[in-house]
């Protein structure tokens, strides 16, 4: 018996999800054969099998969250299966009769004794079968610790404030998901959490019922501190149930069915027939049906009548005590019926929540993936059509008459300061009392960047998928200035000034909890394309509040984009520990004097403003307007490669 684990399924991966089983109990499967589809936070794939042979046990059942490196199932020899089922065939044969005479003497202690010794010969074979799973089930190393935290819910299993991020030692619990006395599942959200850098949620470990929350709302704790406690079963506890219920559904049909053949022994060879029903209902029937016939020959009639209605698929009574023959064909026939997916495409634990939090009907949407599976990309677009599709039913109306004016609801009332709001402001006090900043500001034609847009925007919209705005042209500017003048990208101690080796670029992103920066990392060295789709999954991620806390953290140097709403600029203020910030304004066309050929003449021209704010204690005015010409010079060249 060799032991299937559930295989690494990419960096920083630790989990994944049941979505489907392909293959059932009984089946046989060859090397790197796909076994079972697992989805990811990441990526939905099949998993292949590393061996060749019978599948005996599953251990993981559908919508089960498991770990990586958990056994999920086993496979033993292409042999096993039929040498397992060999003697259950033979044994009815030789003792049904001494069995038959001892269950009417044998008080129910006996009886319980024969069940385990001579399961075989008076009861469904598929009944043994399937409990034998089931009882083996119990120990595996998945659930053991389940049944080892379970008596230790009297002391309780703590959980821990995880570690949020690099340089984050502590955070702020903002509002408790869970109660006292709640049922939590692994991975589900209990507690939002603020730090200095992000908001975010904090997903249990195990699962079980919440015995206790030991830090209230609007208290700091640090990093590694005990939040909570939680009692009852943990671990893996959803794997056990989901596994008991494939192996708990057929021996119940098996119990009513042996009830019916200690009725009427003479009918044991038809159980050939209903096994055959699962997987070929036309030539199983012919094989297996002389196997009950050889050792039931005083009933030679009973296998030949029950063999030709089989196949008709009469009463899923009969399929039910006629499983005797082939032990693990019951199994089978259980674990697919469970997946059926006859009717609608299957949707991942996973893909359903992000649709009920995007607030998204699934019915509606297309799905892309395998089979027509719906992906978390499909649902993530079906959210941002749904303001497209809003805005584009309301421009007719809005063309014809004025726009109402929108009255906010918070109009007249108050609510507390957000922890990230009490922190931005915390800091912009702090640097404006620190350091000593000063704006200078430059103007910049850039009409040869907006041609090169004009004429390069479809052709790469359709190759990336991203549209080509300013703003990375800007970005690409901006930082390989940075590396002709590392002044601008420096900070300092008050004794030492450190230049980073590499310009990591924090770039300001508007979202409905305050502005946050996440970071570029090493920007210089990327390409307009590299660039453009990074500032696009950066801005998605960080108003989807989708962020890791490390990805807003390391950052040398800010750009802020307040064009974007159409400010011609602004003074932006320099946050520590950096020492400059680079603010954009909007491009517009106005008249321009342009001098061709020493004649001065006035031509419509696209117009920005660049302004850099920085710590003139170690900054100078000639540092910063030396670093916006070579910004300018290589905007107004508009030599950009996309």
């Amino acid at each position: 018996m060799t032991d299937i684990k559930l295989p690494e399924l990419g960096e920083s991966v630790t989990e994944g999800t049941i979505t489907r089983w392909l293959k059932a109990v009984g089946d046989e499967i060859a090397v790197d054969e796909p076994l079972v589809e697992i989805s990811t936070d990441k990526v939905d794939t099949e998993v292949p099998s590393p061996i060749a042979g019978t599948l005996t046990e599953i251990l993981a059942g559908e919508d089960d969250t498991v770990e990586v490196g958990a056994v999920i199932a086993r496979v033993g020899d292409a042999g096993d299966a039929p040498a397992e089922a060999a003697p259950a065939d033979e044994a009815p044969a030789e003792e049904s009769a001494t069995e038959a005479a001892t269950e009417g003497t044998d008080s129910d202690a006996d009886q319980e004794a024969d069940d385990e010794s001579a399961a075989e010969a008076q009861e469904s074979p598929s009944k043994e079968a399937d409990e034998a799973p089931a009882e083996q089930e119990a120990p595996t190393p998945e659930q053991a610790p389940t049944a080892d935290q379970a008596p230790a819910a009297e002391g309780g299993i703590d959980i821990k404030l995880p570690e949020l991020g690099e340089s984050v030692t502590e955070g702020t619990i903002i509002r408790w998901l869970k109660a006292v006395g709640d049922t939590i599942e692994v991975d589900e959200a209990i507690v939002e959490i603020s730090t200095d850098k992000v908001d975010t949620e904090v997903p249990s470990p195990v699962a079980g019922t919440i015995s206790e929350l030991l830090v209230n709302e609007d208290d700091t704790v640090e990093v590694g501190s005990v939040i909570a406690r939680v009692g009852g079963s943990a671990g893996a506890p959803a794997a056990a149930p989901a596994g008991d219920q494939k192996t708990d559904e057929p021996p119940a049909e098996s119990e009513g069915s042996a009830e019916a053949q200690d009725a009427a022994p003479a009918e044991q060879p038809a159980p050939a027939q209903p096994s055959t029903e699962q997987p070929a209902p036309a030539k199983a029937p012919e094989t297996e049906a002389p196997k009950a016939a050889a050792p039931e020959a005083a009933a030679p009639k009973a296998p030949a009548q029950p063999a030709r209605p089989a196949p008709a698929a009469p009463a899923p009574a009969a399929p039910a005590p006629a499983a005797a023959a082939p032990a693990p064909a019951p199994t089978p026939a259980a674990a697919p019926a469970a997946p059926a997916s006859s009717g609608s495409v299957y949707v991942t634990p996973i893909v359903r929540k992000l649709a009920n939090e995007q607030g998204v009907d699934l019915a509606s949407v297309t799905g892309t993936g395998v089979g027509g599976r719906i992906r978390k990309e499909d649902v993530l677009a079906a959210a941002q059509a749904k303001p497209a599709a809003a805005a584009a039913s309301g421009s007719a109306p809005a063309a014809a008459a004025p726009a109402p004016v929108e009255v906010s609801p918070l109009r007249g009332t108050t609510a507390p300061l957000s922890r990230l709001r009490k922190v931005v402001a915390k800091r912009a006090v702090e640097s404006m009392q620190t350091l000593a900043q000063l704006t200078t500001v430059v103007e910049v034609d850039v009409t040869k960047v907006a041609q090169l847009r004009d004429a390069k925007k479809a052709a790469f919209q359709q190759e990336t998928g991203n549209k080509l705005t300013f703003l990375p042209f800007f970005t690409q500017a901006a930082v390989e200035a940075l590396k002709s003048h590392p002044l601008i990208n420096s900070t300092d101690d008050g004794e030492t000034i450190t230049y980073p080796a590499t310009e990591n670029l924090a770039m300001a992103v508007d979202t409905e909890r305050g502005l946050l920066t996440p970071v570029i990392r090493d920007a210089s060295s990327k390409s307009i394309k590299e660039l453009t789709a990074e500032i696009a999954d950066l801005a998605q991620r960080t108003r989807d509040n989708q962020l890791k806390p490390d990805e807003l953290a390391g950052g040398t140097f800010t750009l802020t984009n307040t064009g974007s709403r159409g400010a011609l600029f602004d003074t932006p203020v320099v946050f520590q520990p950096q020492r400059a910030i680079l603010g954009v304004g909007t491009v517009v066309k106005r008249a321009a004097v342009v001098t061709v050929d020493g004649q001065d003449s006035l031509q419509i021209r696209s117009m920005v403003y660049l302004a850099l704010s920085y710590d003139h204690r170690i900054i100078d005015g000639a540092d910063a307007a030396r670093y916006l010409g070579q910004v300018k010079a290589r905007l107004e060249s508009g030599a950009f490669e996309v």
